[in-house]
């Protein structure tokens, strides 16, 4: 892939980085400008694209960096607006018309990934949602393997934890004559 190759490859990614983008700033606003940035850093530096890298996870780790960015500057202007937007959920079609259970499911694990630091959660939607190898995960955020291993590792173990505490609400005689049955 060169440098020209870039902005004929972006569309098609678009979708996926918007996603992504949407997961870790948490609203749509945030998440359509850091897409816009990272596709304008993008192309003022695909010079800098290697070859053999994978454009897709390139644009992940500029995504990334663009939010970092972003949080710093925040930081100093004291303002944070890191807070899902429910609404927007509220607004988007059900395409597989899931049962009110699944719903809340689905809700739940949504809001346990939320609670996670920010490294593991970032490592979390790279390798769970998106479908990224251990290896562009590590390339994306240009951290070793490793230590992304170790962050889904203490990710899963704390979304784990989180769910094992909700089923260990159950008084412990009605789960015994629950599994006596």
């Amino acid at each position: 892939m060169t440098a020209a190759d870039l902005p004929g490859l972006l569309p098609d990614m678009l979708p996926r980085l918007w996603a992504f983008a949407l997961r870790i700033a948490g609203d749509q606003h945030d998440a359509e400008d850091l897409v816009q940035r990272a596709c304008v850093r993008a192309l003022e530096r695909a010079h800098q694209l290697q070859p053999g890298t994978a454009p897709l996870s390139w644009m992940f780790s500029i995504v990334h960096t663009t939010w970092i960015n972003e949080l710093r500057a925040r930081s100093v202007r004291k303002r944070s607006s890191m807070d899902w937007d429910d609404d927007f959920l509220e607004n988007v079609a059900d395409p597989t018309g899931e049962t009110p259970e699944t719903q809340l499911m689905n809700g739940q694990i949504i809001e346990a990934v939320e609670r996670l630091p920010e490294a593991q959660r970032v490592v979390m939607l790279l390798v769970a949602v998106e479908g990224l190898s251990y290896q562009e995960a590590a390339d994306a955020l240009e951290v070793p393997i490793g230590t992304v291993m170790s962050r889904l590792s203490r990710a899963r173990q704390a979304i784990g934890a989180r769910f094992a505490a909700r089923g260990d609400a159950t008084p412990a005689p009605a789960r015994r004559k629950d599994s006596i049955a």
